[in-house]
This record gives structure tokens, sequence and C-alpha cells, in this order.
């Protein structure tokens, strides 16, 4: 009669296992002394040793289709393991020490179960289930120490083999977290139990496995599902009306930070296992059930609402004082960026003249002259005459030495920064002229960054202009530094152009 099972339960004797329960026949040719266990078997024969460092086949019974050496004290870690022709279709070791699985394991074709849970088991090579597990259906590997050595696998080779697997239990294993394609070989599985583990989200992909009816996920460390997980179910549920997934015994929240995952669970099509048992922490801290989850919802919302107005407000207040700050600072400093750009411009292109002395800086003109265009007669009549070449004067007109290539601000910028002194021809028309503003500005911040607050600015008031109309920019510098207005008589007019002259040398 074929031996169709074998189960080896609960050896836990205090004596050698290995050498006391050995059947000894009468010495025959053909008698073999059988152990029964599985790696003694190798230790205790030589030629079953001898097929284990050669790798040669493990002879078992040919009808033989079950075995279970559950609780056996087995203490191993599981070689590299060939069945000679067999018909095995069930396999427990379950409950042992069999803490490494190097294999592959080989020629188990028919195989259907197969129990390694409870091992202690921390290690398992990417080529531990071969592909002669092509018929596996059953997979039992709870109870293990595999969150050590799965988050590892990142290409998902482990379990690359296991094709036709339908069901897969790793509960119990300390899983923080899974590759995303730990299972992409799993098209068939049906059931996937990952309880009493340490996840707290669904990271790996789900959305290829169409047949799976059950995904057990209790007494982990999930507080809501990331919109990732939440779409792979969803495209499950909508071509398998089976799905069901079990969150009992998690950490949920329900708060503004997880609207959608509560939002989820009322619209989904997956099958909330014992969904009124849920418990989910609210922002008060209060524990809130999930027997209906609209009423959560709505309550969630409305405290989100109040703090989604709450938060806009603030944030737009913040943004227009920052905006508010920012657009003050830049008026305030208008000026100091505007001579800054030019000066970049200048420099970057008209390269300074060089002086023997390196303590001296050489000049292009001894005075740029700032007017406006309606005094520009009493400039390049008068005023050019009786300083260049009267005085010896050499002048800067913007009517005469600005480049035409240039755009006006930055020959502005060159001029003032390439002369001496500026003058300034102060008039009505000139006080209603932005470019003769503009000049003045410029001539300031030349003085400040340039000149180490040199005073380079002469005024020359051409006509009589009250202080009320004065800017105050203006005013503040004539009550600062010295100016000279055009005289109207003969002896001022010698007078005047003799300071004139002496104050533009005088450096």
């Amino acid at each position: 009669m074929p031996i169709t099972s074998l189960d080896i339960y609960n050896i836990r004797s205090s004596h050698n296992v290995l050498t006391s329960y050995i059947e000894h026949c009468d010495s025959r040719n053909d008698t073999v002394i059988i152990d029964s266990e599985i790696n003694w078997l190798f230790q205790q024969l030589q030629y079953l040793e001898r097929w284990k460092s050669l790798n040669y086949g493990f002879p078992v019974p040919r009808g033989l289709k079950t075995v279970s050496l559950r609780s056996s004290n087995l203490k191993y870690e599981i070689p590299n393991f060939i069945f000679i022709k067999n018909q095995l279709e069930n396999i427990s070791v379950s409950d042992n020490v069999l803490h490494t699985w190097t294999g592959p394991i080989t020629n188990v074709i028919r195989l259907k179960f197969l129990d390694l849970s409870s091992n202690f088991c921390s290690n398992v090579s990417k080529t531990f289930f071969s592909p002669d597990f092509v018929n596996l259906r059953y997979l039992l590997l709870q109870n293990n120490l595999l969150g050590l050595i799965l988050p590892t696998d990142v290409n998902g080779e482990i379990f690359q083999n296991l094709r036709n697997v339908v069901y897969i239990n790793l509960s119990k294993n300390r899983i923080t977290k899974l590759p995303n394609i730990l299972f992409k070989e799993q098209h068939n599985i049906e059931g996937l139990d990952l309880s009493e583990n340490m996840i707290d989200d669904i990271n790996f992909k789900l959305s290829h496995m169409t047949k799976l009816m059950f995904l057990n996920l209790r007494n982990n460390r999930i507080s809501m599902l990331s919109k990732y997980a939440m779409n792979g179910l969803d495209s499950i549920a909508k071509m398998n009306t089976n799905l069901t997934i079990d969150l009992d015994g998690n950490n949920l929240v329900c708060n503004c930070d997880s609207l959608s995952f509560v939002k989820w669970t009322i619209n989904t099509p997956t099958y909330l296992h014992y969904r009124e048992k849920y418990e989910c922490k609210t922002s008060q801290n209060t524990i809130s059930l999930l027997r209906n989850p609209r009423e959560v919802y709505d309550t969630i919302q409305k405290e989100c609402m109040s703090y989604e107005g709450l938060i806009i407000g603030i944030t737009t207040g913040i943004l227009m004082f920052i905006f508010v700050l920012c657009g003050g600072i830049v008026y305030r400093y208008r000026w100091n960026l505007r001579y800054l750009y030019y000066m970049v411009k200048v420099k970057w292109h008209d390269p300074e003249p060089k002086s023997v002395n390196k303590d001296e800086r050489l000049y292009m003109y001894d005075a740029f002259v700032s007017y406006s265009n309606e005094d520009h007669t009493f400039v390049h009549n008068t005023l050019l005459h009786k300083l260049e070449k009267n005085g010896g004067v050499q002048l800067c007109l913007h009517r005469r030495n600005f480049l035409p290539d240039n755009d006006i601000a930055t020959n502005i910028t060159s001029a003032i920064h390439n002369s001496r002194k500026t003058i300034i021809i102060m008039s009505t028309r000139y006080l209603a002229s932005y470019w003769c503003m503009f000049e003045y500005n410029m001539a300031k911040m030349e003085s400040i960054y340039e000149r180490n607050y040199e005073n380079i600015l002469f005024l020359v008031f051409y006509e009589q202009i009250p202080a009320c109309d004065l800017p105050l920019q203006i005013l503040e510098l004539v009550h600062c530094q010295s100016y000279i207005e055009y005289p109207n008589d003969e002896y001022g007019d010698v007078v005047f152009w003799e300071q004139l002259i002496r104050a533009i040398k005088s450096y």
C-alpha cells in the first residue's frame, strides 16, 4: 500500500531524536536505515550527506502527497533542495526554527500548499522560490521576521516565480513598509493577509491584482490611506465587485488632513469589512465611530471650512503685509536700486580710465551740467562760454557729449560718474522735468556709493523759487549744503562766475 501522507508532529523528546528513532532492519543488500526527520538524514546517512553537498535529489515515496513536520524542533537553514520525482502537493514545516531560507527548492511542480509559518525566519534568498513553484496556490508565511528582509527586495524578486498563488499570509512579520513592486507577478492572487504588522500605508502596487477579493490590514499603524492606495483599490473594485478590505484595529484619524480618506470610505465601491467597528481619532482627541461616515465627514468638513477660512485670511494678510513691505522698501530705495543697476551697465561696457597714482581717480569731465531743455540758451550761450572758454573747465552737456548708442538713463549715469562735479541749473522748469530730477537723484546716489558722501552737487538757482515750491529732497540739500544764485547786476555777475569756477576746480 503506497504512503500518501506523512505527519511527524510535536517531536519534543528530551533525548536525541536524531539517533533514538532509527529503525534497524536485518542486514540485507536492499535494506536502508530510515530516519524520521529532514536534515538529520543528511547528518546520519553518508550517502544523503553526499547528496546535500553535491545538490543531488532527495528521495520521496512515489505516492506521497502530504508532508507535515510541524513543531518538530527543527533548527536549520533550508539549503539548496532538490526533490526526486514526486507527487508532493502539501508541505507544512511550521512552528520550527528554520531561520534562513536559502534554496532554491526545485522539482516541486505539483506543490499547491506550503506552510513556512512560525519559523523565526529573517532572511529569504531571492532564488528560494524557484520557477518550479509554478502551481503553488497557498503560501503561509505568518509569524516570522520577514519585515527585516522584504523591504530590501525593491525589484520584487522573492515572489516573482509565484505566478499562480491565490493566497499569501504575511501577518505578524513586523513589516513596516513593502516595496512598490514586491507583488508584481501576483496577478491571480485572491487573498493577501498583512494583519498584525506595523504598516502605515499601502505603498505597494495593487492595481494589477484584478482578482483580489480580500486584503487584510487589521491591527497595523494606518492613520489614513494615501491617494495612491485609494485609487489602486478603486481600480480593482471597478472590475471586481467582491473586493473587501479590513482596516479594523488601526489608528485611523478623522481630521482635515484625512478628509479625502473619510470621503473615500463613503463613496468607494470597495467593501470595508466591519466598518461599523472602525474608530478614528478627531482633532479634539475624541474617538469617533465610522458607523455613519457621512455624518463624520460633514462634521469634519465644517471644522475644516472654519479653519480653512482662518488659514486663508491669515495667509492673505501675511502675503499682503509682505507685498506692502517689499513695495515700501523698493519705493524707499528706488533710486539706490536704479543707480546700482545703471552703474553695473556703465562699468560693464565702459571701464574707468586708470591713473598712475592708485589713490587718485581720473575724470573725463570737470563737471556735468544738469539743466532743463527750456534753459538751453543760458547753458550753451553763457555758461559754456564763461566756464569752458574763459575758465578752462571741461563740461559735459547732454546735447553734446551723450553717446547715441546708449539709452538716456545709462548716458546720464555714466556722465555723472565720469565728472568730478554736477552743476544743477535750478528753475521751475527743472523741477517739472522727469529727466532733470532723474539726473539730480543719480548725482545724489553717486555721492553716497562712489564718493564716500563727498559733496559733488552744486546748485545754481537760475531764477527765484519760493521755498514752499521746492521738493523736500532739494530743500533738504539747500539747508545742508551751499548753493549760489545767478545775479542780475554786472558786478555780481563777475563774482558769480569766479566762485563757480573755484567751486568746480576745488577737490
